[in-house]
């Protein structure tokens, strides 16, 4: 389960407090922070893996410096290349497992709008179930070739699905962003139950919307920087 430090330094990059460049040292982010060191010391490595932070020092971690169009592109690679993961394996049929694994994470996400609103608590449990969600996916494909490409596009800012954030995003679209996304999971899974690959790649490929309005990505140019 992802800590409520790692989100929030996570934040304080995508909205510019920590620019790129910036050195990270755990006492003065914990400080910042109000939290002990230890918390830090265990995002930071989180966050690098992720592709926000890269090696600094011998021990040391910086802010990595990208654009919107780096995340822009990204996100739509992911999209293609999950889209045909999700065309295989409608193709050759989702194991009853796998059926129930989505349906599950749809459980899930289902829970977490029941309320008509979102608290910041909310977009961590988001983040777990769509990274599961698309685990799921990407598995069932059963392309190595394939994965490996896939957790190469992860790894550029912003873009894996585990990472929910927001950027120049008013709370009160937060909600239907979210819901819209996972409205979106819903049509997929039943898509993959059909088997009908060619609705499923589409819906797919279309989920990068969502992504793109999480992040203000609809008028990415390369030279803005998140």
């Amino acid at each position: 389960m992802e800590s409520p430090v790692t989100q929030r330094i996570r934040e304080l990059i995508l909205n510019g407090t920590l620019p790129p460049g910036t050195r990270l040292a755990e006492a003065a982010i914990a400080d910042r922070l109000g939290v002990s060191r230890t918390p830090v010391r265990n995002a930071l490595p989180a966050l690098a893996t992720e592709g926000l932070l890269e090696a600094a020092g011998k021990r040391g971690f910086a802010v990595r410096g990208f654009t919107v169009e780096d995340s822009f592109r990204a996100t739509e690679m992911r999209c293609v290349l999950e889209g045909y993961a999700a065309r295989e394996i409608a193709t050759k049929g989702a194991g009853k497992q796998a059926i129930a694994d989505l349906r599950d994470c749809l459980a899930d996400g289902d829970l977490i709008f029941t309320k008509g609103y979102v608290v910041k608590d909310d977009e961590s449990a988001y983040a777990r179930m769509n990274r599961r969600f698309h685990e799921i996916i990407v598995e069932g494909a059963e392309n190595y070739l394939l994965a490996d490409l896939i957790q190469r596009v992860y790894a550029v800012p912003f873009v894996a699905p585990g990472v929910v954030a927001f950027h120049d995003v008013p709370p009160e679209e937060i909600f239907a962003i979210l819901i819209s996304g996972h409205h979106q999971h819903h049509a997929i899974v039943d898509a993959i139950e059909a088997q009908q690959p060619d609705v499923a790649e589409m819906l797919m490929r279309g989920h990068s919307s969502v992504a793109r309005r999480s992040l203000g990505l609809n008028r990415a140019n390369g030279s803005d920087r998140l």
